[in-house]
């Protein structure tokens, strides 16, 4: 693998309807130096062989990487394998359905290198059906503390320098490990909007992200076990992110 600018990491799990637009989008974008880091977490609805057509099919660009999980383990420990293979100086998350801007790279790394930021995000476009489209509008920057108010980080839309991820991973569990994961980087760096609209975020009906009740659960366990909350802090974390997942999202 060539070292690029950035790395993009994407965890890739029975994504067969969606995975082709995710991939078109990042192979579209305007700034080149990059590097695709697939990794499908023991995919079994024929997901794989579409990636694989997808590394052979562009094989002469030394650009994407497909690494297979033989039992399925969950997007924390398929996106840790991603970080443990990057080398680049940026490192980006994508999900297998969601989808980028053209710009997106440009923009954003130009942005980060502009302002010497680590850890930079941007607005997006929640998509539940091509009639159902909202544009989400985010805070122009986070530290730790007003992140476990309002998680509106889409990990889709983050790019982090490599020297501060550094020996961070994600935790092993099924749900919300991106939310601790930006937990530990804001603990160490503050993250800023780049004020373009750069990703489309496709909501799932079977998504476990969808479930509202599950997702507050976990985030709860997270906070009390991980980032070692009291019980009024969680609280307040909890009815603070609801309040704003309404604003967001309302009762879809």
């Amino acid at each position: 693998m060539l070292k690029k600018t950035v790395d993009i990491i994407l965890p890739v799990y029975n994504s067969k309807k969606y995975i082709l637009a995710t991939i078109k989008s990042i192979i579209r974008q305007n700034y080149k130096s990059w590097n695709l880091l697939i990794i499908d977490d023991c995919s079994n609805d024929g997901t794989y062989e579409i990636l694989k057509n997808i590394q052979r099919n562009h094989i002469n660009d030394n650009k994407i990487f497909l690494y297979r999980h033989n039992i399925n383990k969950g997007q924390a420990e398929a996106r840790n394998l991603g970080l443990n293979k990057s080398k680049s100086t940026f490192i980006a998350f994508i999900d297998s359905d969601d989808i980028w801007g053209k710009n997106k790279l440009r923009n954003q790394i130009k942005f980060m290198k502009n302002n010497n930021y680590n850890f930079t995000y941007s607005d997006y476009i929640s998509v539940k059906n091509i009639n159902n489209q909202k544009l989400i509008t985010v805070p122009k920057s986070y530290d730790y503390n007003s992140f476990v108010r309002n998680t509106s980080i889409g990990t889709s839309t983050m790019i982090i320098k490599r020297n501060v991820v550094n020996n961070i991973s994600f935790p092993p569990i099924r749900l919300c490990e991106d939310f601790y994961f930006k937990c530990l980087i804001l603990k160490k760096t503050k993250a800023y909007k780049c004020l373009s609209v750069l990703s489309y975020y496709k909501i799932r009906n079977n998504s476990l992200q969808n479930n509202r009740m599950k997702v507050l659960s976990a985030v709860w366990g997270i906070n009390k076990n991980l980032n070692k909350m009291n019980f009024v802090n969680n609280l307040l974390s909890l009815i603070f992110i609801t309040y704003n997942s309404l604003k967001k999202y309302g009762f879809r």
